[in-house]
């Protein structure tokens, strides 16, 4: 039998990890916000953000999947869904696995989207560059004998 002490521990971690969860879709969002609007002087802090939230998502895993498994239970979805069937009593627990493995669709499909406008942004940024470039190898300005290129065919008029 499980002690009672057991089950609070493995609910206070799958409440904190709803918490933590929605906290890293809120920074989703922001960063979306930031993407969509150009404005992405945040997004470093954002980065650095969502590295300690996904930090503080890996410790708390561990400390249920560990909880889990003192108890023979898998350390994954299955482990928790058998723990929760095992519990029924426990309503927090199963409410906020639920929620979990909502928020982790969500901020599977933020995430996603997030990738998809960073990848918008570097082709914008690409093309501009090249555009500002003058086109491809417009920085070889000068040849390996010291003298300036210059595009397209080469005329000098020996006549002057």
């Amino acid at each position: 039998m499980v002690a009672s002490t057991e089950i609070s521990a493995l609910r206070q971690t799958l409440v904190a990890e709803v918490e933590a969860v929605g906290q890293f879709i809120a920074l989703l969002k922001l960063e979306q916000a930031s993407l969509s609007s150009g404005n992405t002087d945040e997004l470093p802090a954002y980065a650095e953000e969502k590295l300690q939230l996904a930090s503080r998502l890996n410790a708390l895993a561990t400390q249920r999947n560990g909880t889990l498994a003192r108890h023979g239970f898998g350390a994954d979805r299955a482990g928790v869904e058998a723990w929760c069937a095992e519990h029924p009593a426990d309503e927090t627990a199963a409410k906020a696995w639920s929620t979990i493995l909502s928020q982790a669709r969500e901020a599977r499909e933020l995430n996603t989207m997030n990738g998809e406008l960073i990848h918008i942004r570097m082709q914008y940024n690409a093309k501009a560059l090249e555009a500002l470039q003058g086109g491809n190898n417009s920085l070889d300005l000068y040849g390996p004998d010291g003298q300036s290129k210059v595009a397209g065919p080469r005329r000098i008029n020996h006549s002057v």
